[in-house]
């Protein structure tokens, strides 16, 4: 992997965080800086290309084909003009070329697939031998880590923090919340020979995204009213915690974080 200049990641941190509430935009900037410090063999494989926004802020001119179940975010995405082709299809039935695409990425999306590993046997399918598919995920700690248990234990309500994992994890809309050899299990089964990941997101962090999902309700109201997460895209922004940030994406990598970074690759 590629270190970042310092002009890179404040690039990266204000397509994050000027287009996106701060607690999301904050975990999107580290994810977008791990796929930087890496060269993509085109054509690119997005599954689950969503509104398109983290392909906007990601490529510059590449040859990618973003893939979605949902026609409305792929609309999103087809404005924003970044992929050359969007496919409206379930991830486990993707109508692609078997060995079509030099390299494939997924961000923070097969956390909410039920049944995921049709969707990995498609990656492996399309990828050419020798290609590589990169993503990212939550792990396990997503379940035991957060601010709310640990507030709930200090009261003595520790019978109820199990409770709260369960419901922020639900509203989440996390399913695959799970160690590195499951997910090495899975890549195995689908075809992959090599596996690498790398944990990031510190708990810390974690605690920020958390407490901002209440946090960041005012976005809501601005993207209804307005079409925008946020009005005053500014680096001066007090909402916006850029340093913050710009220190997390220097040092995002953490043995026990909350997050893992994974690079599947298929023989040649």
């Amino acid at each position: 992997m590629n270190n970042l200049t310092h002009e890179q990641i404040e690039r990266i941190c204000e397509r994050q965080l000027f287009h996106l509430p701060y607690f999301r935009g904050m975990l999107r900037a580290v994810e977008q800086s791990l796929y930087e410090q890496i060269e993509l063999a085109e054509p690119i494989y997005d599954v689950g290309a969503g509104d398109g926004h983290f392909a906007w802020a990601l490529f510059d001119g590449q040859v990618v084909v973003g893939l979605d179940p949902w026609w409305q975010p792929l609309q999103e995405a087809e404005a924003r003009k970044t992929y050359p082709l969007l496919v409206q299809a379930e991830g486990q039935a993707a109508p692609l070329e078997a060995e079509k695409f030099g390299s494939a990425i997924s961000n923070s999306v097969l956390e909410h697939i039920a049944g995921v590993q049709p969707v990995l046997n498609e990656v492996a399918r399309v990828l050419r031998p020798g290609g590589a598919f990169y993503f990212t995920v939550p792990n396990q700690r997503f379940r035991t880590q957060l601010w709310g248990m640990k507030i709930l234990k200090r009261f003595g309500l520790g019978f109820l923090s199990e409770r709260y994992s369960r419901f922020f994890n639900k509203i989440s809309r996390h399913i695959n919340l799970d160690p590195p050899q499951v997910w090495i299990d899975r890549l195995t089964t689908a075809g992959f020979d090599t596996v690498e990941y790398r944990h990031y997101f510190p708990e810390k962090a974690l605690h920020i995204l958390e407490r901002g999902h209440a946090a960041g309700l005012p976005n809501l109201l601005w993207k209804k009213l307005f079409g925008k997460w946020v009005l005053f895209p500014s680096r001066k922004n007090p909402f916006i915690h850029f340093d913050r940030a710009v220190r997390l994406v220097e040092d995002p990598f953490d043995d026990n974080g909350t997050c893992t970074f994974y690079i599947a690759r298929r023989s040649s």
